[in-house]
């Protein structure tokens, strides 16, 4: 019977089920990140692609990294610029990533409380903004937060504002708190419903008969048993908005300095390759941190 196990463990589909995750990641995500580290120690040059030294051939491997330096990692150290971009993003991350957690708890809790015949609508409503395209909901935002747009016009219409008065939100960091939240709320109630709706509600029952009032046994109950739906809901938007590009740059004004948007001017705007590529990996390495603790409490799950 052993014998039968040992083979049947070691037989080649058992192997390659296991090696296709590991193919798959080599692909795409070690083989284009050690691309990006490869890139952040060339210099620029104005030719295509605009940095050196290209690789040519196995013959020069030698001259090949000797022409590699970290001038551009030290040029990160030296410009106050991108100590501000890396503190302001993780700053907008944290804030953010807070107000869904506030605004995404109860939600999930009121799911996972909710009848067992309405949770599937509920579910669907929360998923439902996928349907439509990120960027397109992130251009509605602009028609209702300009100082001509909808918010005004309803702000106006129910008299909280003179018809010469307007909203002056867009262009400003709260606008965009507002377009993160709305963007990545369901990544946080998702995660969070998850760990309330496996939630055994004889513990909460119990907790009622010795005398335990609702709030006290949500705080020594409910939160407790849910924190890996929030440590995994709040890694999941936390990662990504700290990298976020596209809603600071349509919501946001020039005082709004994210790193995302440092990143894309050093690419696109200047050109400089190298540099932008240094930014992306110390901007991994910041993100290493969260992303361990999001793995480490999955394997926990």
């Amino acid at each position: 019977m052993s014998d039968t196990a040992t083979a049947h463990s070691s037989s080649p589909s058992r192997w390659l089920v296991v090696l296709v995750p590991y193919v798959w990641m080599g692909l795409f995500f070690l083989a284009p990140f050690l691309i990006i580290v490869k890139i952040s120690l060339s210099d620029t040059a104005i030719a295509m692609p605009p940095y050196l030294p290209v690789f040519d051939g196995f013959g020069t491997i030698g001259d090949f990294f000797s022409k590699l330096d970290f001038e551009n990692y030290i040029f990160l150290t030296e410009d106050s610029l991108y100590y501000s971009a890396y503190l302001s993003s993780l700053r907008i991350a944290a804030i953010s990533t807070l107000l869904l957690l506030l605004i995404g708890y109860p939600m999930a809790l009121a799911m996972a409380r909710a009848s067992v015949t309405i949770r599937p609508t509920l579910l669907m409503l929360v998923i439902l903004p996928f349907w439509t395209s990120f960027l397109i909901r992130v251009y509605a935002w602009i028609g209702i937060l300009k100082p001509e747009g909808l918010l005004t016009i309803a702000l106006q219409s129910i008299g909280l504002m003179g018809p010469d008065d307007q909203v002056q939100i867009f262009r400003t960091e709260t606008a965009v708190f507002i377009g993160i939240v709305y963007s990545y709320l369901p990544f946080m109630v998702l995660p969070l419903y998850s760990a309330l709706e496996k939630l055994d509600g004889t513990l909460l029952e119990a907790a009622s008969d010795l005398g335990c009032p609702p709030w006290k046994a949500f705080w020594r109950v409910t939160f407790p048993l849910s924190i890996p739906g929030v440590i995994a809901g709040s890694m999941i938007c936390f990662i990504p908005i700290t990298g976020e590009f596209v809603i600071p740059d349509l919501l946001g004004g020039p005082n709004t300095l994210m790193i995302g948007k440092t990143l894309w001017t050093e690419f696109f705007g200047n050109r400089d390759w190298p540099l932008a590529s240094a930014v992306a990996v110390v901007l991994l390495l910041l993100l290493v941190v969260p992303i361990m603790i999001f793995q480490n409490q999955q394997q926990k799950v």
